[in-house]
């Protein structure tokens, strides 16, 4: 961790940035300012605007809605630059130099950790959206953090369970060094494990290595029934354009990074057909009931992440949303929630982000009346009534543990045809541990 005068230096490095730098774009007087911070270049660019773009719908929503009080929700956006080292600087100058109380992101795990001190010493409240988002496990009496997607447990989970059901006896992964590949790889070897698979030597490796031929050979040595690609797209890509090449052996898990267009983009078409993968599920849980005795989820509806991807295309020009962006519309939606309520029950603003979290934690707790992104007005209104609503968004009920992280009953199963993704019924999680 950087000693107290390192981190001044750069909080003032940011400051000075911004003083020499053409000015920003004008925000609205007296708007309450969310700062995002968004891979808009560098390996993970191809999400960034997309993810700005759900931010943005949902503001306009809760303005349209009547913001907090008559004063307009406004997004101010840095560039992560896909990376910890040149990401930390905007992160820096959103803090110092915007005095953004509410941040949503970053995408990258190891930024998270790095600015999770600032967060602390500000009181400033950190929504976490993204998949590869730092888990949120101990009770903080300073800042307030919240994690969205399912986190690398559901993950492992769902993979472990799904070899099972599909008779494999046993696995191993060829899992990308970075926490968060590397903590899905963990997951899903443990719980494996625990629902006694065997597993067999495992194999990493540094993302952006010119090849990756030695470390195939080494993956698929031990003839495991399912090897787990733990990786981001681009160096996915790579692999299995290689693991091609040398004849395709062995056969694949798909981690939930690896359900994107780039992906498909990027290897050679059909060669990953057949082969499975989890991510977060669209489906509501009141949309996906549960068949008795089994860990299948039947009957499976997608009307509202429909809806949604719908409300999204509409405003940017027939462009889809990813699945991530839904929880990012959702965080924004969740921080607003959570001000108007606190604003109607006379808290004082703005409020420290150790409050926040209560306050988001406590609406959305399962005895409380639904309110649906869909009607947003109504909801605020209520809000500003005094009136405790949970919140049914874009990507799912939420329900939140005591530190802040969302609970997710099951996942979503998926494979691949030719350049398209195809669902499966999702399953749900029961592994020994699950909340």
């Amino acid at each position: 961790m950087r000693c107290t005068e390192t981190r001044l230096l750069l909080g003032l490095a940011s400051l000075l940035s911004v003083s020499c730098s053409p000015a920003a774009p004008a925000h609205p007087e007296g708007a309450v300012l969310l700062g995002a911070i968004l891979p808009f270049t560098g390996s993970e660019s191809a999400i960034g605007r997309n993810l700005e773009q759900a931010m943005l719908l949902a503001i306009e929503d809760l303005n349209a809605a009547g913001g907090l009080d008559g004063k307009p929700f406004d997004l101010r956006s840095q560039d992560s630059h896909s990376s910890t080292e040149r990401g930390l600087n905007q992160l820096l100058e959103l803090l110092y130099a915007d005095e953004v109380a509410y941040l949503v992101g970053p995408e990258e795990d190891e930024l998270a950790r790095e600015i999770a001190p600032d967060v602390k010493a500000l009181d400033v409240f950190h929504m976490l959206p993204g998949y590869a988002a730092p888990s949120v496990a101990r009770s903080e009496t300073r800042g307030g953090w919240m994690r969205l997607a399912p986190a690398p447990f559901d993950v492992g989970c769902a993979l472990a369970m799904t070899a099972v059901r599909e008779g494999i006896g046993t696995v191993n992964t060829l899992a990308a060094r970075d926490d968060y590949n590397t903590r899905v790889s963990s997951e899903f070897t443990t719980q494996f494990v625990a629902l006694r698979g065997r597993v067999l030597p495992s194999v990493t490796f540094t993302s952006g290595e010119h090849t990756y031929t030695k470390k195939i050979e080494s993956a698929f040595a031990s003839n495991a029934g399912r090897t787990l690609l733990a990786a981001y797209p681009a160096t996915a890509s790579t692999i299995v354009t290689e693991w091609t090449v040398s004849g395709r052996p062995g056969t694949w898990f798909l981690g939930p990074a690896l359900r994107t267009d780039v992906l498909l983009a990027n290897i050679p078409t059909g060669s990953l057909d057949g082969y499975l993968g989890v991510s977060p599920s669209l489906s509501l849980r009141s949309e996906c009931p549960v068949a008795d005795g089994s860990a299948e989820m039947a009957g499976c509806t997608t009307e509202n992440a429909a809806a949604f991807i719908d409300h999204f295309s509409r405003r940017w020009d027939g462009e889809a949303p990813l699945p991530a962006a839904h929880f990012y519309y959702d965080g924004a939606v969740l921080i607003a929630m959570g001000l108007v309520y606190a604003q109607a029950t006379g808290k004082e603003m703005p409020l420290s982000g150790y409050e926040l979290q209560k306050v988001i934690r406590d609406l959305n707790s399962p005895e409380n009346e639904a309110a649906s992104w869909r009607d947003l007005s109504s909801a605020m209104a209520r809000l500003r009534a005094g009136t405790r609503l949970r919140y049914v968004g874009a990507a799912a009920e939420y329900e939140f543990d005591e530190y802040g992280a969302s609970i997710h009953h099951f996942m979503q199963r998926w494979t691949i045809q030719g350049h398209a993704f195809v669902d499966l019924a999702p399953i749900a999680l029961t592994c020994p541990g699950q909340r």
